[in-house]
């Protein structure tokens, strides 16, 4: 079963307090998703950590329950 848009969310905001994320459903399945998370903590970091940070909030779901993730990051 894919992960809900309300969980890719908790996940990101539980991982990184005070983020603003932004979920779109690429192909209307539930299970391709591109995320925008907007959070203090990726300030001064490069993009590759910044992706990083979030992909760490999925642990072992990352390409499991959570099929494809495309993430776009910014700090402000």
């Amino acid at each position: 079963m894919p992960m809900s848009a309300e969980e890719i969310t908790r996940r990101i905001t539980v991982a990184l307090p005070g983020a603003t994320v932004e979920l779109r459903d690429l192909a209307g399945d539930n299970d391709h998703w591109e995320v925008t998370v907007v959070a203090p903590q990726f300030s001064g970091l490069p993009r590759v950590r910044q992706h990083k940070l979030v992909m760490d909030a999925f642990g072992a779901d990352m390409g499991t329950t959570l099929h494809a993730l495309s993430i776009k990051t910014r700090t402000a």
